[in-house]
């Protein structure tokens, strides 16, 4: 398998997990934290830019996934290659956010 296109399936995950709060938060109507916030990634945006976003995000996931090389889910070497993905960025994001939200403080 070419190392380019685990690359992309690393990066769909990172993109599809960052879609789902965004989405999520948009769709009840909520402000959410996004990169066009001040500041930046600390503000809140609106629920409707975060919805556009979310969208972005998964339209991206979906490009990396399902139209780069051959993802196959009964492959443990692609599903492992973009669940690690998923993985770094949502603990990341758990740490990064928890501190707005009341979730992880740092140690």
């Amino acid at each position: 398998m070419n190392w380019l296109t685990l690359v992309s399936y690393f990066f769909g995950g990172v993109f599809l997990c960052n879609a789902i709060p965004h989405l999520a938060a948009g769709s009840m109507g909520r402000p959410f934290q996004s990169p066009f916030a001040t500041p930046r990634g600390e503000g809140l945006s609106s629920s409707t830019v975060n919805v556009l976003w979310g969208f972005f995000n998964l339209a991206v996931a979906y490009v990396l996934i399902c139209r780069v090389g051959d993802f196959n889910l009964r492959s443990t070497v692609d599903v492992a290659v973009l669940g690690l993905g998923f993985l770094l960025i949502g603990l990341f994001a758990a740490r990064h956010f928890g501190r707005f939200h009341g979730g992880n403080s740092p140690e």
